[in-house]
């Protein structure tokens, strides 16, 4: 939380540091490492108060690619912590992943206390394991993930790497969070001429000319996702076929679904729907009214449940 100013700030920054270090390892215990990546990695963890499942995620300071100001900070903090305060300060979102903590420790940079459910996996793994899902599933996965995006957007929050392995979910009810903010952003309605994200779910401008806007950014990122859920696999994974925009379904998906994937995948920004849209495409509906009776079928179909 401080940078050296100055000799006569060393001792009261050395104290602080040390405050702070003895503060987290006093309220959490780390456990195995869940996974990592650019911007760090994420351990199991347990709060020790009440023994609430927790996920730590650790950020070196030298891999922070952007940096934000919070009030009554003295120093600057990852924009990720920023993004993710900002969505817990406005009452937060069941999709969202809520972040409980965060810690600045010396020589591990900054620890990120996050929620995590106790039986949970992330998409990227659940396709592997159980290959394509049933449209049902996806579509249940699909409007949980649009809904939460629209929280997301409406409170100045963009999140820039949309993908399987950024939702995870709960193997318990089938509900699903976005998680990792590393790549996010503030939203703005201006481009963006840089990006952090996964280059397979980048759309045609950002290849071509090294820019985007937020919404059909993410819009193409969502196609990808829902392509990948219903296929099994993404559906690009060159530049070329990134720019021609054609995406070529390898399994029986029914017209309606189709239709969504390659609105999303529309090679023109201005060509693809809003988030609003996309709830209101016939593919979206159509499911409305048999949730109930598809959850409980797909929930007990599924191997695995113990995870």
């Amino acid at each position: 939380m401080l940078e050296k100013r100055g000799a006569e700030l060393h001792l009261e920054e050395e104290e602080v540091r040390g405050k702070v270090k003895q503060s987290f390892f006093s309220q959490y215990r780390c456990g195995s490492l869940l996974g990592s990546g650019g911007f760090g990695s994420v351990f199991s963890g347990q709060r020790l108060s009440d023994g609430l499942q927790v996920a730590v995620k650790q950020i070196c300071r030298n891999r922070v690619q952007q940096w934000a100001r919070l009030p009554d900070e003295l120093g600057p903090v990852p924009m990720e912590i920023a993004l993710l305060q900002r969505l817990s300060e406005v009452g937060g979102h069941g999709g969202v992943v809520r972040l409980l903590d965060w810690f600045e420790v010396e020589e591990q940079g900054f620890l990120l206390v996050l929620e995590r459910p106790p039986q949970c996996q992330d998409l990227f793994d659940f396709i592997t394991e159980r290959g394509a899902l049933p449209e049902r599933l996806a579509l249940r996965f699909f409007r949980q993930i649009v809904e939460a995006l629209l929280f997301v957007h409406a409170h100045g929050v963009v999140h820039r790497d949309i993908k399987d392995e950024n939702i995870v979910v709960d193997t318990r009810t089938l509900d699903v969070k976005i998680v990792d903010f590393g790549s996010g952003a503030r939203l703005k309605e201006t481009a963006y001429g840089e990006f952090e994200g996964t280059r397979v779910y980048s759309p045609p401008e950002w290849i071509q000319s090294q820019s985007y806007d937020a919404v059909p950014l993410t819009v193409w990122s969502l196609g990808v996702l829902l392509f990948d859920m219903v296929c099994g696999d993404i559906p690009f994974e060159r530049d070329e076929e990134i720019i021609k925009a054609t995406p070529i379904f390898t399994r029986r998906v029914s017209k309606e679904c189709q239709s969504l994937i390659r609105w999303c995948l529309s090679y023109r920004p201005e060509e693809r729907p809003s988030l609003e849209e996309i709830l209101s495409h016939p593919w979206m509906e159509g499911g409305e009214g048999e949730e109930g009776g598809d959850l409980q079928e797909d929930h007990s179909s599924l191997p695995g449940q113990s995870l």
